[in-house]
């Protein structure tokens, strides 16, 4: 009986969690736009402004779902983000770009063109400055600007939600930015279980159990060894053949 209640309490306060992001999505930026625009300032400034509030309404927002009893998580190696540039991850659940952004205060992201149209998503996508998906070489232009302004660029190297059960197959884009941009990688791995919020799952579909998350952020990679493998093309190709064996690797390991 009581797995029964504490069941149907935690999909109560899934619903409320979504609700309020929903609310918060179209709210934020309505509210954030005029205050940041009001305040004199320079664009990068009032850009980085916009990540601070969004870093700081994560974080607000994950720490509320952890005590309305929605999940829990344990992070290690929190303190290697600092002064992270591109930061890679697997993508096992919806709300993992919460959680990073939640942990990175100068968060920029590489998000897919349909977020910059939704209703939820487009003012805060907008208000911080996010990268649009929308063409490589813009991608990877801004993506070397952002790295030139000091911000962290986070990069689900999937280009998707991860499948349960399955193998990572890494896409070449985030490659190509760390061979082009010649930025330093910052790998995280995110575990979730039992699972929750997959590239299949309905955000109303809960699991019987509680869903912890474990976030571990591992030491540095240096592309400089790939610089010297020939064309930007094969090095980004050699690195994503290396990331890919990484993260299954490490994905495995901790299972």
């Amino acid at each position: 009986m009581l797995d029964i209640i504490k069941y149907y309490w935690r999909w109560l306060a899934t619903v409320f969690s979504f609700i309020i992001f929903g609310v918060g999505g179209v709210l934020l930026p309505i509210i954030a736009l005029p205050i940041l625009y009001c305040v004199p300032a320079t664009a990068l400034i009032r850009e980085e402004r916009a990540h601070a509030v969004i870093h700081h309404t994560f974080r607000f927002y994950i720490a509320m779902m952890r005590r309305l009893g929605v999940l829990s998580y344990d992070i290690e190696g929190e303190s290697k983000l600092k002064n992270a540039q591109l930061i890679l991850a697997n993508h096992p659940s919806l709300i993992d770009v919460v959680f990073l952004i939640a942990l990175v205060p100068n968060a920029n992201c590489v998000v897919k063109g349909r977020l910059a149209k939704n209703v939820f998503t487009r003012g805060s996508i907008r208000t911080a400055g996010y990268i649009i998906n929308d063409n490589n070489e813009h991608v990877i232009e801004m993506a070397a600007d952002a790295f030139l302004k000091g911000h962290a660029l986070i990069v689900f190297p999937e280009g998707t939600r991860s499948t349960p059960e399955e193998k990572l197959t890494l896409k070449r884009g985030a490659a190509n930015i760390a061979i082009r941009a010649k930025a330093e990688i910052t790998t995280v791995l995110i575990e979730c279980k039992p699972a929750t919020l997959t590239k299949s799952d309905p955000w109303y579909k809960i699991p019987k159990t509680k869903a912890h998350f474990k976030i571990q952020v591992k030491d540095k990679i240096d592309v400089r060894t790939y610089l010297a493998e020939g064309p930007p093309s094969v090095a980004a190709r050699k690195l994503t053949a290396d990331l890919t064996d990484y993260f299954n690797t490490e994905l495995i390991l901790n299972d």
